[in-house]
């Protein structure tokens, strides 16, 4: 700030100013007032704030060089090796992460700035004390791998593989190195596998589908062994599937659906093996068969029901016929009991009518006909 033949300055708490003369530096001003004649207009002032800031590693440098007790007490500058790690604190707050072969500079004047080296080169993973103070730091310099309870995790450093890792939370140095962890799911895991035009061996197109479960047993085995284990498996079922259903015809396959999941399941068993892959069940869904086909055998369908229909209702009526024959047989020998049925008969007819006029003719009406019934129930008795 200028005055008439006056250069004047306020530098607050918090604040320091670089003070030049003619485009010298001359001095670090601290907080208060500065003040000192000048007409020719020689002063100029760079207020900057100094708290938790970091000052350009230039500029740092450049005072180290030329100012060395004033860069001494008032910055910390971080200078990396190749392969170092440093972590910045700013009054004991992990506030930056300096790479390798890089320079950082920051004020001490108000801030208690602690610097903790770390060779990255000498030690691929990250420390967990150095992890929990670092894991929100948003940085390419390290990756945080989780394992999950039902995985493994297999490290591999420059492409060789150095170890399995069981479930927790990882983290390595991507510094002079490649890091790479490959999860891998233990749990079983359905595979299904869609419908496939296949021909029968009796000519006869055909789409199958089918289910598959299966469990990574050996997965070190399963990465090194194919890329995708889930992909390999699928060609291989389709393979066994082709095979099963073109030695067969469709009568066969329609018969033998039992048969082929457990030949299908004993090609794909045997060659996962060598994926570190384990087998659970296999199992065909649906067997698509063609419009004309499918309306076939629906015919021979409906045909066999009616078939079967006519033969049930034969016996029923040899049956019913049978038990006609034994009645005639008793009544013929007991004439009681017919007439006893030809009672029940009377009385079915009676339910269904409203009116019944008995005519008896000259053989004494009604009370006759009770005598002789009595007669008839006496003679039994006789």
């Amino acid at each position: 700030m200028f005055g008439i033949g006056f250069f004047k300055v306020d530098v607050k708490d918090g604040e320091r100013a670089f003070l030049f003369r003619n485009g010298r530096f001359e001095k670090l001003l601290g907080p208060g007032r500065f003040r000192t004649f000048d007409l020719a207009g020689e002063y100029s002032a760079e207020v900057i704030n100094v708290t938790r800031a970091e000052i350009p590693a230039e500029r740092a440098l450049m005072f180290e060089k030329t100012h060395p007790q004033l860069a001494e007490k008032n910055f910390e500058i971080v200078r990396t090796s190749s392969g170092e790690v440093a972590v910045v604190s700013f009054d004991g707050e992990p506030i930056r992460l300096v790479r390798p072969n890089a320079t950082r500079a920051y004020w001490k004047t108000l801030t208690q700035v602690d610097v903790e080296r770390i060779d990255a080169a000498a030690t691929a993973r990250v420390p967990d004390r150095v992890l929990d103070r670092l894991v929100d730091f948003q940085t390419n310099l390290f990756r945080v791998h989780l394992v999950e309870e039902y995985e493994v995790g297999l490290l591999f450093i420059n492409g060789a593989f150095i170890e399995t890792l069981k479930p927790g939370r990882y983290a390595y140095w991507d510094v002079g190195r490649k890091v790479e962890v490959r999860k891998v799911d233990l749990r079983p895991t359905p595979l299904e596998v869609t419908a496939q035009e296949i021909l029968t061996k009796d000519r006869v197109g055909i789409r199958v589908t089918l289910t598959a479960f299966y469990r990574i047993v050996d997965p070190h085995k399963a990465v090194l062994a194919s890329g995708d284990v889930a992909n390999t498996l699928y060609r291989m079922v389709q393979f066994a599937i082709r095979e099963a259903v073109a030695t067969r015809t469709l009568d066969d396959i329609l018969a033998a659906r039992d048969t082929i999941d457990s030949e299908v399941r004993a090609f794909v068993a045997k060659r996962a093996e060598e994926l570190g892959v384990e087998i659970g069940e296999i199992g065909v869904k649906d067997v698509i068969l063609p419009g004309d086909v499918r309306e076939l055998l629906n015919k021979v369908v409906e045909a066999e029901r009616v078939a079967k229909a006519n033969l049930i209702r034969r016996q029923e009526e040899t049956a019913a016929t049978r038990s006609l024959l034994n009645t005639a047989r008793l009544m013929e020998d007991n004439p009681l009991l017919l007439r006893l049925k030809e009672l029940e008969a009377l009385e079915k007819l009676v339910e269904k009518v409203g009116k019944i006029d008995l005519h008896t003719g000259d053989a004494g009406g009604f009370d006759a006909m009770l005598q002789r019934l009595y007669k008839l129930s006496g003679n039994k008795t006789a």
